[in-house]
Formats: C-alpha cells, structure tokens, sequence
C-alpha cells in the first residue's frame, strides 16, 4: 500500500535553511507505532490469520461462543456486517490514516508539489497493476479470465489518488467537505437513478445502479464474484473510507495530548457508529459492503476508529508494545506479504500441508491448529528476517 508504514521524524535542517512550505494536509513526521501494528494486525488475518482463528475455535466444538465465532469469521452474503467483512475498510482506512505522515515526510526532504503528484499517479498506477494481478488474472494472459477492476488494492489506488489530490489543493474542512458530498452523492445515485428495466430505489443483489455502471463500463471484463462486488461508481465512497483515515492521521499527528487524541479517535468512532446506523435504519440505505454503500462506510469507520483508539491507548498512550511486535513486523511489509500470499506466488498452505500434513493427521481436533499456527509462522519468519535486516518494501 501507498506508504504504508507511518515515518520517522527527520533530523530538522539546518537554521539558515528554510523548510519548504506545509500545505493544511500535512502532520508532523513522528512515530506512530500503534500505526503499524494495526495495519500489521489487518493483514495477520488476510495472510493466515483466518484459518488460525477458525482452528482455534475447532478446539472447543461445544462452547457457546463457537458457532458466533464462526459466524463472525464470514462474509455477510449481501446486507449487514460481520467482522470479517471489516477486513477491507480497515485496509483502506489505515493506508488514509498514514498518508498525513508520508506526506509530511516528502515535504520535510525537499519534494515539490510535481513530485508529489508524480509519486501519486505512480503509486496507483503500480497498485491498479499489482491488484490486476493479484485477483484480476493478469498473469494469465487470457481476455477470458481477465477482471480489470476487481481487488482491494484498486479500490486502494482509487481512493488513495482521489484523496491525495483533495490533500494538496484543499484545506481539512474542504477534505471534510469533499467526503461528506461523496457519500451524499453515492446514496442519492443509488436512490433516484433508474435501474434500467427495474426503476429508482433498486438495491439487490444483481439489480442496482452501482452494477449497471460497471456492466457499462467494464463490459465482459466485470468483477466475477457472486454476488458481485461493484468498483467504478463505488469509487466515490472508497475515496470517503480512505478520507476518514486521513482525518484519523490529522488527530494522531496533532499538536494535543496524547490521552485527547485517543479521546478525539473514539468520539470520532462512536460519532461513525451512530451515522452509520441511523442511515440504514432511517434512510434505508442499508450497510452492504458489495456496493460500497454510504451506511457501510460509516459503520465500518466507526470500527476501524474504535480499533485505532485501542491500538493507541495501549501501544503509545500507555507504553504497552511487546504483545505488537508481531503485527508491527507483519505491518512494515503489508505490500509484499499481501501480494505474495493473495495472488499464491508463493503457496503458502500447501507448503504447510507439505510439511505438517502428515502429523497433523495423527492429532484428530488439533491438525487444522497445528496446520493453521503453520502457515502463520512460514508467513511471519521470512518478514521478521527482513525486519531485522531493515527491508522494507514500499511503492
């Protein structure tokens, strides 16, 4: 992802040089470590994390709590929310929320804005390429199987341009702004635009204007899944999810306490909550993650906020860090681990299987435990050898 850990600061310049000018956008280059373990805590459960927690919970079959874990651990199939469809919002939620650092940095080395936006259509284009990839079935080489616009690193890509542009020409209250029109903007899109065939207000499952767009627009190359996840007009509200990380970066890289920041952060998340939860029950714009809708982006901001403010309190507020080492150590190379074990450049299961197959299948309730702690570890060691080694992989 786009700077995807949050930076150090810099050795300031010397007095007679002066700093080049900070646009409202920035924050200050300093350290937030509960940054990198959250996003490295993101990526634990694409990367293996998942199946872990589901062997765990195949250990104790009959506790109560077994069959809600199960279930948190899937994908809503089309309206409402699960934890596991957090996933991805908090994937875009985290690249916002470190943007505010990275830019700060580029600034304190000297970057103009033409460099800026130089790296800005780089990145994402890099991205759009890498998501082709990774779930597009670019590698293939064949039109038949090829998605164009079909992973979370375009969705990425998308919301990570729009945003930075609106950081470089807008001040915070026009970011602000933008976001607040750009889920306004998608809810009325959805309500009053007719569905061809089917009128306004259509909101199902193969039936509702975000679809009709991409049928349009990407023809035969359309995202494959059912039911189908929708990306062009959905463009508008991962631009909002990415936003609402930047205003968490603004918080973190500000000038108050570290106990108000933390505060800030969970109002902000209770304040997303309640949004989002008013939208769908009153405005019947229900929360479904496959279109992307308004309520959705709340909601899962909400989460994501909450998520953050825990991450602080405990890494930077009160100083807690040993039990993050291991997702900061995932964290500081999401890009590559992300590409590595989605798109199966490296299999990572099967060469579990490969290796503990055998003995798992002597330990009954315990083998997809032991196959599962497998994976994770084959997963983890290659990244601690590049963490220590100071290896980072960024685009």
């Amino acid at each position: 992802m786009p700077e995807l850990a949050a930076t150090t600061s810099r050795t300031p310049a010397p007095a007679t040089v002066a700093p080049p000018a900070t646009p409202p956008a920035t924050a200050p280059a300093i350290r937030v470590v509960s940054l990198d373990a959250l996003r490295g805590f993101d990526m634990f459960w694409i990367v293996g994390g998942k199946e872990f927690a589901l062997a765990v919970v195949g250990l104790f079959p009959t506790a109560a709590w077994t069959i809600e874990a199960q279930h948190q651990l899937q994908h809503t199939k089309w309206d409402g929310f699960t934890a596991w469809d957090l996933i991805m919002p908090l994937f875009l939620f985290v690249v916002g929320a470190a943007m505010p650092f990275s830019f700060a940095r580029r600034l304190e080395l000297g970057h103009s804005k033409s460099q800026l936006y130089f790296k800005i259509i780089r990145r994402t284009l890099i991205l759009f390429i890498l998501g082709m990839a990774v779930q597009g079935h670019l590698l293939d080489f064949n039109l038949s199987t090829l998605h164009i616009f079909a992973n979370t690193l375009q969705a990425i890509a998308v919301g990570y341009l729009i945003a930075s542009i609106l950081m470089l020409t807008t001040p915070v209250w026009g970011q602000v702004a933008a976001c607040t029109v750009l889920m306004l903007g998608y809810w009325l899109l959805l309500a009053y635009v007719p569905v061809p065939g089917r009128g306004t207000g259509v909101i199902e499952e193969q039936a509702n204007i975000a679809l009709t767009v991409d049928q349009w627009i990407l023809g035969r190359f359309i995202d494959g899944t059912n039911p189908p996840y929708t990306w062009v007009l959905s463009g508008m509200t991962f631009t909002a999810t990415v936003l609402l990380g930047v205003f968490s970066g603004y918080i973190l890289g500000g000038g108050i306490s570290k106990f108000m920041k933390f505060v800030w952060l969970t109002l902000l998340g209770a304040a997303c909550l309640a949004g989002g939860w008013g939208w769908a029950q009153y405005l019947h714009f229900p929360i479904i993650k496959h279109i992307w809708t308004s309520s959705m982006v709340l909601w899962s901001a909400g989460w994501c906020y909450l998520l953050l403010a825990a991450f602080y309190l405990v890494i930077d507020v009160i100083g807690f860090r040993r039990w993050a080492f291991p997702f900061i150590v995932l964290g500081m190379n999401a890009i590559s681990i992300y590409v590595a074990y989605d798109s199966k450049i490296i299999p990572f299961n099967q060469i579990s299987q490969n290796l503990v197959g055998g003995l798992a299948h002597h330990l009954g309730p315990a083998g997809p435990f032991v196959i599962a702690l497998t994976t994770v570890l084959l997963v983890w060691l290659p990244l601690y050898h590049m963490y220590r080694h100071k290896i980072f992989i960024r685009i």
